[in-house]
This record gives structure tokens, C-alpha cells and sequence, in this order.
């Protein structure tokens, strides 16, 4: 698989999408269930990252359920390898409101998105993921400083919910890396930014149904 990466460490973006690109539904309710094919793209995100970055709500959400689900022997396996690695990882939270981490181990950051990714990338080892919080993603997308898109997306449509792609965002050119498809049809694709001259899209090299 060809990379197609900028200087310094890669930024990696994941989020589970409706087919038509919202990322919560009308009612702020979420997109649904992820499937085999959403936890096994989870799985594959964490082996090569080291820096979780987090919005303040996502963070709110994730570092109370994540940990809390370590040794309990109730959820899937590839969820309890996922809190490991979030209590493990490096953590960075984008919040203007927070003064003081609540949890152990984070770092709460009052910047733009731009200028906390920029400073990551120079410093550290390992891919840095933005999980699963759109402010985040859309602030970074607006920069074009993510080299890659892990999306799930879901079999349903989001109405008139919350969005991920603005309209504004700059011209910019992706290739399909991965995909893989789960029987309910929740669809997980891997993006990676093109950068450089531009020429036609190569074959994905890695796919399974």
C-alpha cells in the first residue's frame, strides 16, 4: 500500500457516518452500531497510534465508559483492547472551558485544532488520532492536515441531523485504501489524502466483502 503522508507524523481521523454524511441524526441520536467491520478498522487505527486528540464532549464520554469496561469480561474483546490502548495512549482534549483534567494521564489544550496538531507532529512517534470527534475532524479538514480518513458508514440516512462535510471545505484528492462490507451492510472505508501532482486513482489493494 502506497502512503501518501506530509511531514511528521500522520494525522488519522476516524468516524461513523449515515450515507449522507451526518454524523448524529436529527434528535442528536448516533448513527449505529458499528458491526464487525467498524470494530476490526478500531483495531487496526490503534496498533499504530500512540496520541488520542479529543474534543471536550467526546472526551467527557470516552474516558469514563472506556476505562470502566477493562477486565469486566462483558463487551467484545476488540473493546476492551481499545480501552487499553485509550487509558495506554497519549492523551490531548481541545477544550476552551475546562481548566483542569479530570482524568489521569490528559492534557487539556485551549488552541485551535490546527496549531495542537501542528505541534504534535513535530515532537513523538506513532500516528496521532483525532477519535471520533467531528468538531475536531472539521476543524482539521478545513486545514487539509489529515492524511487519513477512516470512515464507518452506516445504512440510513441522518435527516436533518449534524454534518461532518461543510460545503467551504478546500479541493482535495483521496484514495481508497480499504473497505470492507458486514452483512447488515455497515460499510468501513479507509481514505489516505493525495497529495503532490495529481493523476488518476490506483485500485484499492486491500478489500474483503
Amino acid at each position: 500500500m502506497t502512503e501518501h503522508r506530509t511531514a511528521g507524523r500522520r494525522v488519522v481521523a476516524n468516524i461513523g457516518l449515515s450515507m449522507d454524511g451526518y454524523y448524529r441524526r436529527a434528535g442528536n441520536d448516533g448513527i449505529g452500531h458499528l458491526a464487525e467491520v467498524g470494530y476490526d478498522q478500531i483495531v487496526r487505527t490503534s496498533e499504530t497510534a500512540t496520541t488520542a486528540v479529543l474534543g471536550r464532549v467526546n472526551a467527557e464520554e470516552f474516558l469514563v465508559w472506556w476505562p470502566s469496561v477493562i477486565g469486566t469480561g462483558e463487551v467484545d474483546q476488540r473493546d476492551e483492547a481499545c480501552a487499553r490502548w485509550l487509558v495506554a495512549a497519549e492523551k490531548v482534549v481541545l477544550s476552551s472551558t475546562l481548566t483542569a483534567s479530570p482524568w489521569q494521564g490528559v492534557q487539556i489544550v485551549n488552541a485551535p485544532a490546527i496549531d495542537v496538531i501542528n505541534a504534535l507532529r513535530s515532537d513523538g512517534e506513532g500516528d496521532i488520532l483525532i477519535a471520533w470527534s467531528a468538531s475536531v475532524i472539521k476543524a482539521l479538514l478545513a486545514e487539509d492536515a489529515i492524511d487519513r480518513l477512516n470512515r464507518v458508514v452506516a445504512p440510513g440516512l441522518g435527516g436533518n441531523g449534524h454534518r461532518l462535510f461543510d460545503d467551504d471545505n478546500p479541493l482535495t484528492d483521496w484514495e481508497l485504501v480499504h473497505h470492507a462490507t458486514s452483512s447488515l451492510g455497515v460499510i468501513a472505508l479507509t481514505y489516505d489524502r493525495r497529495r503532490g501532482s495529481r493523476g488518476p486513482l490506483r485500485k484499492s489493494v486491500d478489500a474483503s466483502s
